[in-house]
């Protein structure tokens, strides 16, 4: 196929398996699976407070996961508004309204299409929440 290739991008966290941060097919980008987690590992979102206990927020891990998004849909030349389809995925649906809240200040009524499940886990035990994301690039312009 002429129009396909994937892509690991150097500057965000590699991937923890053998797949790429995204594959381009025609005038769709599907985005792996992307997390908080920082090029050095590290999680947003996931920090020690004063007493040395782990503190988890789910605004800042979802803030952090759709501009990691929006990162990867740059190399592209994509924004957020090219995005036609989300899943989430929360480890827990008690942090539903944190991830809506902060989801809302980047999409509204107009954006893409969206589901959200709850998992058991996730790959780092610090991850609260994981999105996938569907856009479509529609200026390509096709060469026959």
């Amino acid at each position: 196929m002429k129009d396909v290739h994937s892509k690991v991008i150097s500057s965000k966290a590699t991937p923890r398996g053998k797949y790429p941060h995204y594959k381009k097919v025609g005038p769709f980008v599907f985005v792996s699976g992307t997390s908080s987690r920082r090029k050095d590992n590290t999680i947003s979102g996931a920090d020690f407070d004063e007493f040395g206990t782990m503190r988890l927020d789910i605004e800042e891990q979802t803030r952090a996961v759709i501009e990691n998004i929006q990162d990867i849909l740059a190399e592209e030349e994509l924004t957020l508004a090219d995005i036609v389809d989300v899943t989430t995925f929360l480890v827990s649906m008690n942090d539903f309204h944190g991830y809506n809240t902060v989801y809302g200040q980047f999409f509204d009524f107009n954006g893409p299409t969206r589901t959200t499940v709850a998992v058991h886990q996730l790959p780092h035990p610090h991850l609260l929440i994981e999105i996938k994301v569907i856009a479509y690039k529609s200026n390509i312009q096709y060469h026959v």
